[in-house]
Formats: C-alpha cells, sequence, structure tokens
C-alpha cells in the first residue's frame, strides 16, 4: 500500500508490475521492448556462493538464496490526495511510452482511484493543493488514524494477505520540530495525535498507523518521518520500519563515490552538488522547507564518510568531554531547481574537488541523468520483496 500512489512513483510501479504480469510489449522508437526487471538487486543480480570442483566460481541470482515474492504477484494499493483513476495518473506522470500506457490501461483501471489520503498543507508546498481532492474528511488526526489503520486491515483481509507493506512514496515534506511532551516518547506522541498537534506530520501519521497494525512501513522521502516517539512505538510493538530517503539517483550516487574517495585516502575538500528538473517531485522541492530536508539527506551521507575518516578529517576538539563544532569537513553544497520543460527527465551535475599526494588537487565532474523508472521504481519493489518473504533477522543483510 504506497502513499502517493496516484504520484509519479506510484502510478509507473503500479504500470511496470502490470506490464510484467500481462507480458505486455510494446513498440518504442528503437523497436520492440519487452518488459523486465533490469536494474533489480533482486530479480536481475547474483552472488557468488563458491566454486565447484573445477575451481569455477558460481553465482546464483539472490532470490534463489532467501524465499522471495516475485513482484509480479504484489497485490498494489494505496492512498492519494488526488482523485485521479491510476490510468490518469499514469498519463498525467508523463513516464512511460504511449504504446504501453495504452495497452496497460485497462489493467491500470482495474486498480480503480486511491483511497482518500491525509493533507496538512503545511507539510508540502502550497504548489501541491491543485491536487488535494480526495481526502479523508474533517483536521481530527485521531480519527484520520482511525481510518487509515481500518484501510490497512481492509485491504489485507479482501486481499487474503499474509502482510502489508505501508510505502511512503509521496512528497518530500518538511522537519518535523522535535518538541518535548509532543513527539519525543511513544505515549506523548500518540497523546499528541489525540489531540491533533500541529507538528504530527503525515508521514508520521501513516507510520504510527502500520505500528500499531504490526505491519512494516517504509519511508522512502528524507523527511524526519520516524521522531523519537515512532521510533519507541515501534520498538514497543517489534515492528520494522526503515529508510530516510530511496537515495537510487545522485544521492546514491554521491554516497558511493564519496565512499570510494575516502577508503582510498583521497580527502574530498568539496563537493557542489547541481539538480534539475521538471516533474511535481520538483514542483515540490522548489519550496523552501522541503527542500531542505532533501539538503540534508544528501548531506548526511558525506558525514558518514567524514566520520569514518579521523586520518584524513581532523576529529572535533573536545573540552570537557564535550565535542566543539563539527571538526574538519569538505565543503558541501546542494542546489535544486524547478525547470518544468524537462519534465521527468532529471538532470544532475557533481564536481568533486579532492587533496591528493603531496599537496596535490584531483577534479572529478559526473553529470548523469536519470528518469523515475530507472531512478525510483526498483529500490521500491526491493523493499517490498525483501518484507514480504524475508525473516525479519535477516533483514540486516539488506539494510544497505
Amino acid at each position: 500500500m504506497m502513499i502517493g500512489i496516484g504520484g509519479n512513483n506510484g502510478s509507473t510501479l503500479c504500470a511496470t508490475i502490470l506490464a510484467n504480469r500481462h507480458n505486455i510489449t510494446w513498440h518504442t522508437k528503437e523497436g520492440v521492448q519487452q518488459p523486465n526487471y533490469i536494474g533489480s538487486l533482486l530479480r536481475a543480480s547474483t552472488i557468488s556462493i563458491g566454486t565447484d570442483a573445477n575451481g569455477k566460481e558460481i553465482h546464483v541470482p539472490i532470490s534463489d538464496i532467501l524465499p522471495m515474492v516475485h513482484p509480479n504477484d504484489l497485490v498494489l494499493g494505496g492512498w492519494d490526495i488526488s482523485s485521479a483513476s491510476l490510468e490518469k495518473a499514469m498519463v498525467r506522470a508523463q513516464v512511460l511510452d504511449y504504446d504501453l500506457q495504452r495497452q496497460v490501461a485497462p489493467h491500470m483501471a482495474l486498480l480503480g482511484q486511491p483511497l482518500p489520503s491525509i493533507y496538512y498543507p503545511d507539510f508540502i508546498a502550497a504548489n501541491q493543493e491543485e491536487r488535494a481532492d480526495n481526502l479523508i474528511p474533517g483536521t481530527d488526526k485521531q480519527v484520520h488514524l482511525d481510518q487509515i489503520r481500518a484501510d490497512i486491515r481492509k485491504f489485507k483481509l479482501d486481499n487474503g494477505l499474509d502482510r502489508v507493506i505501508v510505502f511512503w512514496t509521496a512528497n518530500t515534506e518538511r522537519y518535523s520540530d522535535i518538541i518535548p511532551g509532543v513527539n519525543d516518547t511513544a505515549d506523548n506522541l500518540l497523546n499528541a495525535i489525540k489531540n491533533s498537534h500541529s507538528e504530527v506530520s503525515p508521514s508520521t501519521l501513516f507510520a504510527v498507523a502500520a505500528i500499531l497494525e504490526n505491519q512494516p512501513f517504509v519511508n522512502g522521502a528524507p523527511q524526519n518521518t520516524f521522531v523519537p516517539g515512532a521510533i519507541e512505538l515501534a520498538e514497543r510493538h517489534k515492528s520494522f520500519i526503515g529508510g530516510d530517503d530511496l537515495k537510487s539517483g545522485q544521492t546514491k550516487l554521491k554516497s558511493v563515490f564519496t565512499e570510494f574517495l575516502v577508503n582510498a585516502g583521497i580527502k574530498p575538500l568539496s563537493i557542489a552538488s547541481y539538480n534539475h528538473l521538471g516533474n511535481n517531485d520538483g514542483r515540490n522541492l522548489s519550496a523552501e522547507r522541503q527542500f531542505k530536508s532533501k539538503e540534508i539527506s544528501k548531506s548526511s551521507v558525506v558525514d558518514d564518510m567524514v566520520n569514518a575518516n579521523r586520518l584524513l578529517f581532523k576529529a572535533p576538539e573536545v573540552s570537557d568531554g564535550a565535542s566543539i563544532g563539527k571538526g574538519e569537513h569538505p565543503d558541501h553544497i546542494v542546489v535544486i531547481k524547478y525547470v518544468p520543460a524537462v519534465g521527468d527527465s532529471k538532470r544532475a551535475i557533481d564536481e568533486y574537488y579532492s587533496e591528493i599526494f603531496c599537496g596535490g588537487r584531483s577534479v572529478i565532474n559526473i553529470f548523469n541523468e536519470c528518469e523515475v523508472r530507472v531512478r525510483d521504481l526498483l529500490p521500491i519493489a526491493r523493499w517490498l520483496m525483501i518484507f514480504l518473504r524475508t525473516p525479519f533477522s535477516l533483514l540486516p543483510l539488506f539494510w544497505t
């Protein structure tokens, strides 16, 4: 069950799963395209399990190592603040080739209209208001929580499911303020929901609903959905929660590349990242508070690498047992601009300026272009398949 199922991510994921399920082929300017799961960690990559009697290495699909549900067997549903049916949402997203849209539309229509969702204008950009015509009535957050829980139970019962994965694929929210007595403990958070406190975000409310229903929740956006109270509540109910962004485009590349530089003993001095995109995600991120959530997410991957190597980066000074400042750290700047003309084709430019041997300098520039179908969908499918059939004790294997 995806929150934001009618967005670019949700509608495109549904369409591509349906194309695979029904073996739909379609015409592109390059020729006939077959449906597949290329790019999926679980469906299109292998792992070495040793060697045979002749010393030849044996590789098998990762999905053969542990019992995994096939994505074609997923039951799809969810919520959206927009009332557009999923076949219309797919057209609105402008991601898939026309011939695929045409053939998959009847199957998308069978998924129906998204369930009404919740809309708290303070948490997403004001420019999203025109979409918000499919809402759970009222402003009482306890009523909203109860309705979402009821939706999860009904979806599970109606479809005869063992497990429901609740997945945030909607727009990036602003960060929630952490307020003592409001969202700092599980009991305070539940009480804040009961009192409809303004600092309980939609994503946190959905997470609480999943936790109370003992279903896993995955956060695919960079906001701080998991406030301390939500984490404590999940621990109390032994419910699995995870994610602070899908990190499958520029952010994932940055984490991998920064790790490569630092592990090679190369010292990044500055990392400058520029992005522009034109889909609804870009429109939402054009608002300052929503952009800030994304900026923090992109910055955290650099912080992790800096803290891992204090040979390259001096640690913060310590006075009376407390750290003073952040210590040595690369200059890091992130820019995101909304450019409607490029649609869902996101452009990302990175410059890595580093110190090498004896005062030398290295400059590496990277340009990448990615669309929703290659950037965000397969991490979503990966999380879904992991949760549906993997014993919780083994989930840390997939955490990174």
